[in-house]
């Protein structure tokens, strides 16, 4: 949640002319309704069973990005299963960054909009820490001050 993800697929995807999606949009799309409006109506159980079968239903898409949401590679195997379909990618920014950018639009955001704004940077180091260990699983991690589109492109070229 908010290392960039979304800015990242659609900025690489003009330069790669390659389709890029959210998962989360592609979710709100199956569901009628926001990823709050889920969490909120559903629980959080019901979303990432959603979260889940959205993504599978990738496996015989063309070339694409696809940023997930920071949740996706957590459950259900799904890095397992993005690693053996896709090339994968940590965007590892300090939480202290993530907690400014997402200061403004957390009320959008169901696991952090109860979170009070001195307490974000906290929320982040706890979190990080839980999905680490599933995060490190990727098949690239990013990481540092000022990441760049070379940073993405040559971790994906280097795969071809």
């Amino acid at each position: 949640m908010g290392s960039g993800k979304s800015f990242w697929a659609h900025k690489l995807s003009a330069v790669l002319h390659i389709p890029a999606y959210d998962l989360d949009t592609e979710i709100e799309k199956a569901e009628h309704k926001t990823v709050a409006a889920i969490f909120a109506e559903e629980g959080e159980d019901y979303f990432r069973q959603k979260e889940n079968e959205v993504l599978k239903s990738f496996a015989n898409k063309p070339d694409f990005l696809l940023a997930t949401g920071g949740g996706a590679p957590c459950f259900f195997n799904n890095m397992e299963w993005m690693n053996e379909n896709g090339i994968t990618i940590w965007i590892d920014e300090p939480t202290s960054v993530i907690a400014s950018r997402l200061k403004k639009g957390k009320s959008h955001r169901p696991l952090i909009a109860a979170v009070e704004d001195d307490n974000l940077n906290e929320f982040f180091i706890r979190m990080r820490e839980k999905r680490e260990p599933h995060y490190l699983k990727a098949k690239y991690h990013i990481s540092g001050n000022y990441i760049t589109e070379q940073d993405f492109l040559k971790n994906i070229s280097s795969n071809e």
